[in-house]
């Protein structure tokens, strides 16, 4: 999520050839850095969920060593939360095996 330097909205990602972060209100443009680039959008119930490529995951989410994975045993995870129940209860934790690409899910 981008806010805009110059209104303070939040900005919306522009789906061309060179993405980019837009500002809805004033028109403001920020280039997306870092070398992350979605691939597509999925919405489900008004929310929009963004796939990263493969190859995208290592730069950009953590690796913990805390978890066994189930499909493996291998001690290495990629994690990341998402909000998928209502605000009153935690989040749930996904966690995808450095090894074999398992995913899988707790609940907090």
């Amino acid at each position: 999520m981008e806010l805009c330097p110059k209104c303070g909205k939040i900005m919306v990602l522009r789906k061309t050839s060179k993405p980019a972060w837009v500002c809805p209100k004033c028109g403001y443009e920020k280039p997306i850095q870092g070398g992350v680039v979605y691939t597509k959008v999925r919405k489900r119930a008004g929310a929009a969920v963004m796939v990263l490529e493969k190859e995208e995951e290592e730069k950009v989410l953590p690796v913990t060593t805390e978890v066994v994975c189930p499909n493996c045993g291998a001690r290495e995870a990629y994690y990341w939360s998402i909000q998928t129940r209502s605000a009153d209860e935690p989040m749930t934790q996904f966690f995808r095996c450095r090894r074999c690409g398992h995913t899988w899910r707790e609940y907090a």
